[in-house]
Formats: structure tokens, C-alpha cells, sequence
């Protein structure tokens, strides 16, 4: 069991499920936190960024299917 501690990726998974948790309570913490005008901002500015990535993200995945449906 001692070796499974002291190895890399180990770690790697475990930083990135705890930042995974932790920035979006992080973020939400400062959305709440910012004064009126500015926390309705934020989340309209957060809720575009997030349909544009999505939007991406599909873009990607589609022009990746046309790549393998013409050869």
C-alpha cells in the first residue's frame, strides 16, 4: 500500500477531483458575495460561457463524425 501512495497519477487524480469540488463553490461563493448589479453580471456572463462552450464542444464533435464519415 506504501507504494500506491508515493505514486504520481495518484495524486494527479486526487488534486483534480478536489479542485473539480472546489472551484465551482469557490466561484459560487463569489458570484453570492459580489454587490447586486454586478452578481446578476456574473451569472449571465457564467451562463453564456457556458453555452458557448457546449456550443463548441459539439461543433468539435460533429466536424469530427463528418472527418470519419469521408474517410
Amino acid at each position: 500500500m506504501g507504494s500506491v501512495l508515493t505514486q504520481k497519477w495518484l495524486w494527479i487524480i486526487i488534486f483534480s477531483l478536489i479542485s473539480i469540488v472546489v472551484f465551482p463553490f469557490l466561484l459560487v461563493l463569489l458570484i453570492i458575495s459580489l454587490p447586486p448589479p454586478y452578481n446578476a453580471i456574473a451569472t449571465v456572463i457564467l451562463v453564456i460561457g457556458w453555452g458557448v462552450a457546449a456550443g463548441y464542444k459539439d461543433w468539435i464533435i460533429s466536424k469530427g463524425e463528418e472527418q470519419a464519415e469521408k474517410g
